[in-house]
């Protein structure tokens, strides 16, 4: 079986940045915890598409436990369409998507759900919803259908509000809610669900930088607080770099290259993914990847 992945390609870009003269501190604010048992996701020879398209094609990854992945890559490549795969949202047109080491095909909904929450890029719920309502839904895959909703739901979705810092606008609607509180609003409920893993479709899709940085600090804080393991889809690359511990950047379909941010986010990689002529430098406040676009190559 092919692989979009080269091994070969995948040893030279995954070098240690300490064997890289002037490569940029790998070393975040925070390290990531260690990786709890049983939480695993990976793909094997993953195929994916719409209506006789293949858009993913012969795919394989190993997502890191407890770590955040961010998927970079140009538009149309399939980031997103991987990201629907690895949540079961698309079923495989070849290949599979493993959860904890079974084929997700032969795990059942509600387990599933129990083990796998997906944050998709344009969530939509009815309107006249409240915060603390939105965020209770997120306990449906653990509830009975002859149990009433318990002590123990009221505490998971008090601890998700606390999280995200939303107790008090648990009552507020959902509709008077700024961008990034109504972001945070939907990670709550992912949280309340009280899943291992966590994959987030472009999270700060419509968000001014400020309420960004909102939302990613929360994932990390989340990340390094439960060893939650998250995969995300992210538009900028720096944000991708200051933020995750893993990046996967993908084009046309296919893995080019994966590893540490230092690893993945060079200058010769940003023009063959995204034909980006770019500089990157040492970010001055955590030492990763930023980079400082010249032109189209």
């Amino acid at each position: 079986m092919s692989t979009a992945f080269s091994p070969d390609a995948a040893a030279t870009r995954t070098a240690t940045a300490a064997g890289r003269p002037g490569a940029p501190a790998e070393a975040p604010p925070d390290a990531p915890p260690e990786a709890p048992p049983g939480v695993s996701l990976s793909a094997r020879g993953l195929s994916l598409g719409y209506d006789g398209r293949t858009v993913v094609r012969d795919l394989d990854l190993e997502v890191p436990n407890a770590r955040i992945t961010s998927i970079i890559g140009p538009n149309g490549c399939g980031k997103s369409t991987l990201l629907k795969g690895l949540g079961r949202i698309l079923p495989p047109i070849a290949g599979e998507v493993l959860l904890d080491g079974r084929a997700m095909t032969k795990w059942p909904s509600r387990e599933i759900a129990r083990r796998l929450s997906m944050l998709p890029q344009t969530p939509q719920a009815p309107s006249g919803l409240t915060v603390a309502d939105l965020v209770s839904r997120g306990r449906h895959p653990r509830q009975k259908w002859y149990q009433q909703f318990s002590a123990t739901d009221e505490s998971a979705v008090g601890s998700a509000l606390e999280a995200t810092d939303l107790a008090d606008l648990a009552a507020c609607l959902l509709e008077d809610l700024s961008g990034g509180q109504r972001q945070r609003a939907w990670i709550s409920m992912t949280i309340a669900q009280e899943t291992g893993i966590l994959l987030l479709d472009e999270p700060t899709t419509y968000l001014d930088l400020a309420h960004q940085l909102e939302v990613l600090e929360l994932v990390q804080r989340l990340n390094r607080a439960d060893g939650r393991t998250v995969v995300m889809v992210l538009h900028d690359i720096s944000l991708a770099a200051r933020y995750s511990d893993h990046i996967v950047a993908m084009k046309d379909g296919g893995i080019v290259a994966q590893g540490t941010p230092a690893d993945v986010v060079t200058a010769e990689l940003l023009e063959e993914v995204f034909g980006l002529r770019a500089n990157v430098i040492a970010d001055p406040l955590t030492g990763r990847p930023h980079v400082l676009p010249i032109g189209v190559a």
